[in-house]
């Protein structure tokens, strides 16, 4: 089976999963290797998996408990099947908190609860949302519990010092937002484990660390842009993107203006910036 990770740390790992099997391929038996959630977002598949018989569908979620055993089979395959599967950690798993069973029910059918969370992560891992992958996994865990079993993950405790933490945290993130930063980087800085900091500072902020991050970068970049001698693919990677193609995307839907006509309106052509104004009202 195709597999691509497009997020690692040591918290949870992403990872595009392409089956190209057909109902004549021998299912075999698997195990889950830790905790999953994996999100089908097209075509369909049986799984048989504690006992039980699932049939997935696009909004399904296959749920793994580490050790666990399951098949897979492919009666109503249509072509290929895509997931993307969150790998979540004992850590963040137990930092989450809620109860065992959850983990261990095989399967979920489609709810919009946390479908959407699904589809944000897939937005998320195309570059099209300011999200981090590893905030939407954290969610995701946390808001299946909830969902399934009813019960409230471990809070955080709120307070003067938590806002002060998501306050320091924040300065830290905007003066190293040139490096790569991910959630659980950030929540060793503030000496909280990864969800309670993603609570405490999306409390505090009103933004996840994420977005204030890629949202430091864009205000670093805005004034690098005005310097003309500056080629915007090295104001890309100074800031701290990646490539060119993310900046100008998220550039571009942060100001509604490319990099190109940023830097002209910052040297004084006004009419860019005037006839966005003018398409708007």
């Amino acid at each position: 089976m195709p597999a691509t990770t497009v997020f690692e740390s040591p918290l949870l790992s992403v990872i595009d999963y392409r089956c190209t099997a057909s109902p004549a391929d021998r299912p075999f038996a698997e195990s889950h290797g830790c905790y999953s959630l994996a999100y089908v977002r097209k075509g369909s598949f049986g799984c048989h998996a504690s006992g039980k018989s699932f049939q997935l569908v696009a909004g399904s979620f296959l749920v793994g408990y580490p050790g666990d055993e399951y098949v897979c089979t492919h009666e109503h395959h249509d072509h290929a099947d895509e997931c993307l599967s969150f790998q979540l950690s004992e850590e963040l798993v137990d930092t989450i908190g809620g109860p065992t069973a959850p983990w261990r029910s095989g399967a979920l059918p489609p709810l919009a609860e946390l479908m959407v969370l699904g589809e944000l992560a897939q937005a998320s891992a195309e570059a099209n949302a300011d999200l981090g992958l590893d905030e939407i996994g954290t969610a995701l865990a946390a808001r299946f519990l909830e969902t399934v079993s009813g019960s409230q993950s471990k809070g955080a405790v709120d307070g003067p010092g938590s806002r002060r933490r998501a306050v320091e945290a924040a300065q830290w993130i905007d003066a190293h937002s040139g490096a790569e930063i991910d959630l659980a980087e950030a929540a060793r800085f503030a000496g909280l484990s990864p969800f309670h900091f993603l609570r405490v500072f999306s409390g505090a902020l009103g933004v996840t660390p994420h977005q204030y991050l890629v949202r430091s970068r864009l205000r670093r970049a805005a004034r690098l842009l005005a310097d003309e001698e500056r080629p915007i693919t090295d104001v890309a990677l100074d800031v701290g993107f990646a490539d060119l193609s993310n900046f100008v995307r998220t550039f571009h839907r942060a100001a509604r203006v490319s990099p190109r006509d940023f830097r002209k309106a910052a040297l004084g052509d006004r009419k860019i910036f005037q006839e966005r104004l003018a398409a708007a009202v």
